[in-house]
């Protein structure tokens, strides 16, 4: 018995990393019984007598999971929006960071295609950017070009197990390409009519970048709340955290409570007005889903 980590999952076979070697292995039978399903960057035990004919046979304890994309054991997510074309989206970028905050991933920002702003576009979008760098999260701003700077991925990557997320047309292939031009990623052009990429990645796969991994994911564009119960949103916005404890009614949701100090902290302009309102819209969406059984 051998232990790896799954480093791609493709037409019902698990390439499984050990050691530096790479075996194709498919699963056994008995995750169909305990309705467990293996996922790109599970720790896992393995038989396997060649490099093509092995066998999952447990998957180690995970620390988190995403459902879209499926990946587990990250450490941190690299959520890439775009400055312009597609244009940028405060909204999209806290869905993504509910869902991140959620699964206990941390989060970086990058912002991409900066170059393509105007003058007159940058103090909005510079004020977006300090307002997520108030809240804790590291901002990097990338241009068309992508004048990666080395050290900085290398620091951020480095021993890492990292996600790209993002909606299509940010950039991210792209990004990858550069990050490792040998991967050679199908990049695809902005659809004209619906204002974004259409997915060129069709499968998820840990790439060793910068001596860290790197998931590159589909389907991170469909983004929904499936896995979220409503009292656990609040946790998931981190400005809430230092108003919490002062509201008047414990589990205080900060909708239609009285003496709420999140509230007060929006109308004390402490907490950003967008960022509320946002949540507002989370709490609508999730409180409408239907029941689940």
């Amino acid at each position: 018995m051998q232990e790896g980590q799954i480093i791609k999952a493709l037409s019902g076979f698990y390439y499984v990393l050990s050691n530096g070697v790479t075996y194709q292995c498919k699963a056994r039978g008995l995750f169909r019984k305990t309705k467990e399903t293996p996922l790109v960057g599970d720790f896992v035990k393995f038989e396997a007598d060649n490099l093509t004919d092995g066998y999952v046979t447990e998957l180690l304890p995970r620390k988190n999971e995403l459902v879209r994309p499926p990946v587990a054991n990250i450490d941190q997510a690299l959520i890439a929006v775009s400055a312009k074309e597609p244009e940028f989206s405060a909204k999209l970028l806290d869905r993504f960071l509910v869902l991140v905050e959620f699964n206990h991933i941390d989060a970086i920002i990058l912002v991409t295609k900066m170059d393509l702003l105007d003058e007159n576009e940058r103090p909005k979008l510079n004020q977006y950017i300090q307002d997520y760098q108030q809240l804790g999260y590291q901002v990097e701003q990338l241009s068309t070009e992508w004048p990666v700077q080395h050290e900085v991925f290398t620091q951020l990557l480095e021993g890492k197990t990292s996600v790209i997320a993002g909606q299509s047309g940010v950039g991210k292939s792209s990004f990858l390409n550069l990050l490792k031009p040998e991967l050679k990623i199908e990049t695809a052009e902005i659809s004209q009519s619906l204002g974004r990429g259409r997915h060129t990645t069709r499968h998820t796969e840990l790439i060793h970048v910068y001596g860290g991994m790197i998931a590159d994911t589909p389907g991170f564009s469909s983004l929904d709340f499936d896995q979220i119960e409503l009292e656990q949103l609040p946790f998931c916005f981190r400005d809430f955290e230092s108003y919490r404890e002062d509201c008047k009614f414990r589990g205080c949701m900060h909708v239609n409570e009285p003496n709420c100090a999140v509230k007060k902290a929006v109308e004390q302009h402490d907490i950003s007005e967008y960022r509320y309102q946002h949540y507002l819209e989370f709490y609508h969406e999730i409180k409408s889903r239907k029941p689940r059984y």
